[in-house]
């Protein structure tokens, strides 16, 4: 793959290198290992994002990518939390009958 020579501010210009691991395959491993994460262990990685996050320490790209495992984190917390109170309700459905 040949690399392109954009202008960025100053006028020089920096080679643009093939991107590193961002293909789909990647998206598919990361979204699997987030799946087998307990609710535990997916809060607190969404809790060290938002504070990577918040920190702005992170460059834009990592930040992007940074929000997308956030949201998947976030959606693995929600589904968790809610098989959870469907398993609670029917204990408590059970109880009253």
């Amino acid at each position: 793959m040949a690399l392109q020579w954009p202008l960025i501010m100053g006028g020089k210009r920096q080679p643009i290198k093939p991107d590193k691991g961002c293909g789909v395959s990647e998206g598919v491993d990361k979204a699997k290992e987030v799946e087998r994460l307990d609710f535990e262990q997916a809060l607190a990685q969404l809790n060290d994002l938002v504070g990577k996050l918040e920190a702005g320490e992170l460059p834009l790209e990592e930040s992007v990518a940074a929000f997308e495992t956030g949201v998947k984190l976030s959606r693995r917390c929600e589904a968790l939390l809610d098989s959870a109170e469907q398993r609670l309700q029917v204990l408590s459905d059970d109880q009253d009958s």
